[in-house]
């Protein structure tokens, strides 16, 4: 295993990354034999960093492993160069079944050897400027210039994107010339109006790690702290115990004896689970998710459960199991305790078993493509023998029919229509907790309701698009004569300007448009304020965004920071003058402690808080004007301006004077002295039109509306020494320019601050 783990770190994968993949037998043996092969290509030394990204990535998608050599030795012969061709050559093999691989169709759906040149972009993005010309000379800089991006790239595949924006850029300006004042300025804000919620609507607020205490004192608009409304009677639930005055819910002569047995077993408890798939990334939705169960057991005193729903081997990864507890966690959660669904198969099983055994499931041998949709002819298999199905289903569970082959299905008709949904499949992967002891796996619609059972559930609270499952619910339940939860549904959170699906989120990592790290871009579980109805509802950013600044304004301490340095020499002071700037942590509660910054005769400010001549309504500092310091006590006076040879203002000589005898400036303007250099990433919205999902809206899929300018990298940032020592996600108000919170890519040597929010809203920022 030593060797194993040593070969994996080779190829750039972290200690922490590479243990955490040998967990996973499949993973582990696929990269292993990726690496060899790439091996036989380049020598042991020749896998460097980028080729064992591409070699990793592929090994955890490829489901057909017989095209492993293959592809590992298309990315060692670096024919596969890019995350995005590999994404190609992955759907390619996919769609390729049979032997051998066409190599010429290969390399043209992948891209392979397709050499963009230089001349090819700049054609390409003159074409494009040239068609929204009239557009650009109209609205100049407040043109959508990701359209001029899209477009380019649509036309240009396989190019670097980040040539074709340079490209774009340069054009843009050839086109318009430098931005003016009116450019600068921000289009005017549109009044968003408030809609009314319905009768059973309520907000539920999810403030950060550090604040989820606060959330019984957290207030809504209806004057009611969250738990008042959390608890169940606000929320008409039924008491536990009582499921059966639930409207919709089936009673059968045995349901109040199971009941009883179920109180028995409670003792009158309040029991919820969050039952996430542990095969993607959260998003948004989960964190309604997980504050609507988590939160209504805590405020009724109950008991929620973490349970992954791990029925799925091919798509469920160890990493995913772990960054959903931390999630949980973050949020301020701590489950009562953590299960699998995995936990009862053998449970699961024998009560398939007894189904069949009730005359209520039956093996079934039409393929996949035959049992997609919802106008599925019955099956042909539907009325045969118990014994015959029962002895088919043995030979499933033992392995004696292929993946395809045979299913067991339920005899039952779903409240949207479909017939006779599917209980078990058969999978030839290995478990991540059970390994290769079954080939069969249970579906949603057959584990849910039984786990829940199983759990005790009280409450099964899930998203309206589950509602076509409730009567799939009962009905399992009541055939295998066991105790039946309630399953009430609420509306789903959407969310203009992003994609609320794993899958989608999972795309966009693996086409390189985000990174892991930066996923938070998608608006996954970093919100503020959501609201919990029957009914569905689509949320604003701007008001997940105005939680956030109420949270962050409260506990986030205050540094400054800027972000395109100007130099100021400060010339009426002595050479070698140093002291000492006391900055209050929190400025409108000064009890809340404070820190001290150097101040020194050089110092440096915004660029943009100098203007060489003077404007109206202009209050910052020019030759004509003084500014103060912000905390210094201070106010500086230009004396003389300093420029590069290009006419580039690059320093700025001053005199300072006490801020006590001056006259008052129009201004404070934030300013740092010896400060360390960080790199600052900004964050703009990462679609470009509201609905990306809505193919009315984006008929070319979400993929095609990237906005290209959503992440601005300033990699010499300067930033005062008070964030010295401080640790990943940790977060700061840097004032007068926004709310930051310190990145996992930060090292030792450099701090890396991602931007979560303005100061104020704006609509172009997350």
């Amino acid at each position: 295993m030593a060797d194993t783990l040593t070969l994996f770190t080779s190829i750039g994968l972290s200690e922490q990354k590479a243990k955490e993949t040998l967990k996973n037998e499949s993973l582990s043996s696929s990269l292993k034999e990726a690496i060899t092969q790439a091996q036989r290509v380049h020598g042991a030394s020749g896998v460097d960093k980028a080729m064992g990204t591409l070699l990793y990535s592929m090994a955890s998608r490829l489901k057909d492993t017989k095209r492993l050599a293959f592809l590992s030795e298309s990315i060692a012969q670096r024919k596969i160069c890019t995350e995005l061709q590999l994404a190609a050559a992955l759907d390619f093999v996919k769609s390729h079944p049979q032997d051998p691989i066409n190599q010429k169709e290969f390399d043209e759906a992948c891209g392979v050897g397709v050499v963009i040149t230089p001349e090819q972009i700049e054609e390409a993005v003159e074409a494009v400027i040239k068609k929204h010309k009239d557009q650009l000379l109209k609205e100049r800089y407040h043109f959508n210039m990701g359209l001029l991006m899209g477009e380019a790239r649509s036309a240009l595949k396989w190019a670097d994107g980040k040539v074709i924006k340079n490209e774009v850029d340069m054009q843009v300006l050839h086109l318009l010339g430098p931005k003016t004042e009116a450019d600068l300025e921000k289009k005017p804000k549109v009044k968003v109006r408030k809609s009314k919620t319905d009768r059973g609507a309520f907000v539920l607020k999810c403030f950060l790690k550090l604040f989820i205490d606060c959330l019984g004192d957290a207030v809504s608009g209806e004057g009611k702290s969250l738990m008042e409304q959390l608890r169940g009677e606000a929320l008409k639930f039924h008491k536990p115990g009582e499921n059966y005055t639930t409207e919709g819910y089936v009673v059968t002569p045995n349901t109040m004896n199971l009941l009883k047995k179920h109180l028995e077993f409670t003792g009158g408890q309040i029991r919820t689970r969050f039952p996430p798939e542990p095969n993607g990334i959260l998003h948004i939705g989960h964190a309604k998710a997980i504050n609507f169960n988590f939160g209504y057991a805590k405020a009724n005193n109950g008991i929620c459960f973490l349970r992954y729903d791990d029925t799925n081997p091919e798509k469920e990864e160890e990493k995913y199991f772990t960054a959903i507890k931390d999630m949980v966690e973050w949020l301020g959660y701590k489950p009562y305790a953590i299960t699998h669904a995995s936990d009862n198969f053998h449970q699961l099983y024998d009560l398939a078993v007894d189904l069949i055994r009730r005359g209520h499931a039956y093996v079934c041998h039409q393929k996949g493509e035959e049992l997609k949709g919802h106008n599925v002819p019955q099956s042909p298999w539907r009325d045969r023998p118990i014994e015959e199905s029962l002895v088919l289903f043995e030979r499933m569970k033992k392995g004696l029919f292929a993946e395809g082959e045979a299913t067991l299905r339920m005899k039952m008709v779903m409240e949207d229509g479909k017939m006779d949904p599917v209980a078990y499949r058969i999978k030839y992967t290995p478990h991540h907790r059970t390994g290769d002891e079954w080939c069969i796996y249970p579906t949603y619609d057959y584990t849910h309701c039984l786990c829940d059972s199983i759990e005790h559930i009280s409450h099964s609270l899930c998203t309206k698009e589950f509602q076509a499952r409730r009567s799939s619910y009962y009905w399992l339940c009541n055939a295998l004569d066991l105790y039946c939860p309630v399953q009430w549904e609420y509306g789903r959170l959407n969310l203009t300007y992003t994609v609320v699906s794993k899958r989608k989120i999972i795309k966009l990592v693996e086409t390189g448009v985000v990174s892991p790290i930066h996923k938070c871009r998608a608006y996954t579980v970093h919100i503020s304020q959501v609201g919990v109805t029957v009914s569905q509802t689509t949320t604003e950013p701007h008001l997940l965004e105005a939680c956030v600044r109420d949270v962050l304004n409260e506990t986030a301490p205050r540094a400054m920071a800027v972000l395109e340095p100007l130099k100021v020499t400060i010339t009426n002071l002595p050479e070698n003058f140093k002291t000492d700037v006391r900055v209050p942590d929190f400025p409108a509660d000064e009890a809340k402690g404070s820190h001290t910054v150097p101040f020194t005769r050089t110092v440096f400010i915004e660029q943009s808080d100098f203007r060489e001549v003077m404007e109206k309504g202009y209050k910052r500092l020019t030759p004509e004007q003084p500014v103060g310091l912000r905390h210094a006590g201070y106010v500086i006076s230009v004396q003389k301006v300093i420029k590069d040879t290009q006419g580039k203002v690059v320093e700025l000589e001053v005199t300072c004077c006490s801020s006590e005898t001056a006259e008052k400036p129009k201004a404070f303007i934030h300013w740092v002295s010896e400060p360390l250099v960080c790199e600052v990433r900004l964050y703009e919205r990462l679609f470009l039109h509201k609905h990306p999902e809505d193919p009315s809206e984006v008929p070319n899929g979400f993929l095609s509306d990237i906005n290209s300018n959503s992440l601005q990298v300033i990699s010499s940032a300067l930033v005062d020494t008070s964030v010295k020592g401080a640790k990943v996600f940790d977060k700061f108000q840097f004032e007068r320019v926004g709310y930051f919170s310190v990145d996992p890519d930060s090292t030792a040597d450099k701090l890396i601050f991602n931007r979560t929010v303005t100061l104020k809203e704006d609509p172009g920022k997350i």
